[in-house]
């Protein structure tokens, strides 16, 4: 358990290597791994390491230089996976979906030109 008493987020035990993930990038900060449940040809969940911020209005309030650093590996992600077009997805709040609530993103594309991302995308992420 954390020391707040609640349990570790599923990104946190990602982080830890007690659950496997297809990790995609690192960085001392971030960690991007491949959803489990892809709602796109391309869909790879980006979080801090950090599980202070529990949404993207905490981290843009609290830490606004590592928000810049996500929406940098984002771009990083895209260039080499859907040719740098893509969609970058922050789930705020259970009414919008959200389910974890330590700070992600998706990042979500296809990898060639001719496959766009239909509105099916933006369901439940």
């Amino acid at each position: 358990m954390s020391s707040s008493g609640a349990e570790p987020s599923i990104f946190s035990r990602i982080i830890d290597r007690q659950i496997p993930a297809t990790i995609v990038a690192e960085t001392d900060r971030l960690i991007a791994f491949e959803d489990i449940a892809p709602k796109a040809p391309v869909h790879v969940v980006i979080t801090t390491k950090d599980p202070q911020y529990r949404n993207v209005v905490e981290l843009a309030a609290g830490d606004p230089a590592l928000l810049a650093d996500l929406v940098g590996l984002a771009r990083q992600i895209a260039a080499e996976r859907t040719n740098g077009q893509f969609r970058l997805v922050f789930n705020t709040g259970e009414a919008a979906g959200q389910t974890v609530f330590h700070v992600h993103a998706h990042v979500l594309g296809s990898p060639t030109a001719s496959e766009t991302l239909g509105e099916d995308s933006l369901g439940a992420l």
